[in-house]
């Protein structure tokens, strides 16, 4: 029987949502990979037991999770079942919809019918009456989103979701829903971009958005994937997921973008931290961020993510320094 470590809440570092009550730990574990049908369920189960012995408390999901689609939903609520229903209410649990699930015009995309019939589905997944926060997973350019996000306004009236979130929309997208969530009375708690060294789109606009809104950022892919981290420092190895060419590509990783890893690592090495740790901590940079969502393959992926925490301070040179890697102007 699982017994969660009684230390669990020392070391994490928790930020507040926007102007929420709420509170996320600083780095939280998505549940995007290494978590479906296909997976090792014990290596699974492993992750999470880990992340919630380190005070990861938020675990992220969505509908099409896996594979198969609804798979990570499955595995988590067996784990969830066996392990961690004495602390569902220690927990921040969250799903997403938006994205392809099931077959003809009713599966994708934005409509209400899509949206509350994929959040009814999870939660059975999850053996949840509840998720704490349902997100749209991307905006639709075909439906008005009065009725996407008047979805996630029913979805907390209801009682099946606490809070409301988006994901990819952009800084004009995100105010224009801000507003209609607040209009509607279900404030938009959280937005979940892509950000990282490498992506640094919600530098242009969004977090500023999100700052005056008051609404928190949960950004996802910190680590570019794994580019940004110790395993491509000698290329592409043959496991990796670029080796795959599915979400990380091949032809994005040609040896300018491999020259910058390697000068990222050397800064890396220089502040005491591996690269992921130094990639994680420079989206933890920014206080509108309030927490990286990381994913693992092992257990000790997950106590490299966390370390991160340690050294989370960047001096205005270390900036400097790693702007101009970006840049392919400087070496560090």
């Amino acid at each position: 029987m699982y017994v969660a470590d009684d230390k669990r809440y020392d070391a994490m570092q928790y930020r507040r949502s926007g102007r929420s009550g709420i509170k996320l730990p600083a780095v939280s574990l998505g549940l995007w990979h290494n978590f479906g049908g296909v997976d090792n369920f014990e290596n699974s189960r492993a992750m999470l037991r880990r992340a919630f012995d380190l005070g990861i408390t938020h675990f992220d999901l969505a509908n099409n999770y896996g594979p198969p689609y609804g798979s990570a939903e499955e595995t988590f609520g067996q784990i969830l079942k066996k392990d961690f229903l004495p602390h569902r209410d220690e927990l921040i649990v969250s799903t997403k919809a938006g994205w392809d699930m099931w077959p003809g015009p009713y599966g994708d995309l934005g409509s209400r019918k899509y949206m509350l019939a994929s959040l009814d589905q999870s939660l059975k997944r999850m053996g949840l009456a509840y998720v704490d926060i349902f997100y749209h997973h991307r905006p639709d350019p075909d439906t008005p989103m009065e009725e996407s996000l008047g979805a996630l306004d029913t979805a907390v009236r209801s009682g099946r979701a606490l809070y409301a979130g988006i994901s990819a929309y952009n800084a004009k997208q995100t105010a224009e829903a801000v507003k209609i969530l607040r209009d509607l009375g279900t404030p938009c708690l959280i937005h979940q971009p892509k950000y990282s060294m490498f992506v640094r789109d919600p530098e242009r606009g969004l977090l500023d958005v999100l700052e005056k809104e008051g609404v928190g950022s949960i950004v996802f892919s910190p680590l570019a994937q794994g580019l940004l981290s110790d395993r491509y420092l000698q290329g592409i190895p043959s496991d990796s997921r670029a080796s795959r060419d599915f979400f990380l590509k091949k032809k994005d990783i040609g040896e300018d973008k491999l020259a910058k890893v390697r000068a990222l690592n050397e800064i890396a090495g220089q502040r005491g931290q591996t690269l992921a740790e130094m990639a994680v901590a420079w989206v933890l940079r920014d206080p509108r961020v309030t927490s990286a969502l990381v994913g693992a393959s092992k257990v000790s992926q997950v106590d490299d993510n966390v370390a991160a925490l340690k050294n989370l301070k960047f001096s205005a040179e270390e900036l400097l320094k790693i702007d101009g890697v970006l840049a392919g102007k400087q070496s560090p």
